[in-house]
């Protein structure tokens, strides 16, 4: 048998929502709508030749050192996206990313997919612990978060917020499915075929032990040197955001019609 609300009853259930602390969200909202919020970061699109490489489910005893002595080679910064689990497993490389300068960021304790099932205690759990470790090791705070394999809701919106976190995606030009082994060379021509200006590049330093990420950026890296762009981490990328024209929100919507 069916059920109805009454009217009454849905108003009461709305104001429940309001006093704990849910806000009743729009549905089907679209990229343009999370991005005039804050509440998403895809990419910062400028003038300025800077992007940004970003490695989630880390970290890596074998791949991450070998990512960083990388980035060092080519006077690169980038921001790493760490799982808690991982981070209890090798302090040291943390600890190593952030004397180097990079970006150590949140990506969950247990790199759990954030569907509609999972509660807003078991977010702000896999968050807060993860950061206590990164703060703990390194001493940053950084108030970027990506959830694993891109998953959002409103739900997790609005917990990441609450807890002070803005969630940072990545161009949806610049996915290298690196954790699939592609192949050294479709990683490499994603990245320097579709280079734009302001991009956050998709790359992983954990993924079952592959190196073919490691083999790209060798040349990815003087590649992008030699075009004259500079490798930042998020937080000096958002540094050079420019407000929107109606004329550039316009061009980013066609490119870009949906949310997700």
């Amino acid at each position: 048998m069916a059920w109805k609300l009454s009217s009454a009853l849905m108003l009461s259930f709305a104001g429940l929502l309001l006093t704990t602390g849910f806000t009743v969200q729009p549905v089907n909202k679209t990229r343009k709508d999370y991005e005039a919020t804050g509440d998403i970061v895809w990419e910062v699109p400028m003038k300025e030749k800077l992007i940004a490489l970003t490695f989630d489910d880390g970290p890596s005893p074998r791949t991450t050192p070998m990512i960083l002595d990388l980035l060092a080679r080519n006077e690169a910064k980038a921001t790493f996206f760490v799982v808690g689990k991982r981070v209890e497993q090798f302090p040291d490389v943390i600890k190593r990313e952030a004397l180097e300068g990079h970006e150590v960021a949140n990506h969950t304790y247990s790199h759990i997919y954030f569907n509609r099932q999972v509660s807003a205690v078991k977010i702000t759990d896999e968050l807060a612990r993860t950061q206590k470790m990164i703060t703990d090791l390194t001493g940053q705070n950084c108030q970027w978060f990506r959830p694993p394999g891109g998953f959002f809701n409103d739900k997790v919106i609005y917990t990441a917020r609450k807890n002070g976190y803005t969630l940072v995606l990545w161009s949806w030009h610049q996915d290298t499915k690196d954790w699939s082994t592609p192949g050294v060379d479709k990683i490499v021509n994603k990245v320097l075929n579709n280079l734009r200006n302001g991009d956050i590049v998709l790359l992983h330093d954990h993924i079952n032990g592959s190196l073919q990420t490691v083999r790209a950026l060798e040349k990815i890296l003087p590649e992008l040197k030699k075009r004259g762009y500079t490798m930042v981490t998020v937080t000096e990328l958002l540094r050079h955001k420019k407000p929107k024209t109606q004329l550039s929100i316009i061009e980013e919507t066609k490119r870009h019609p949906i949310g997700k």
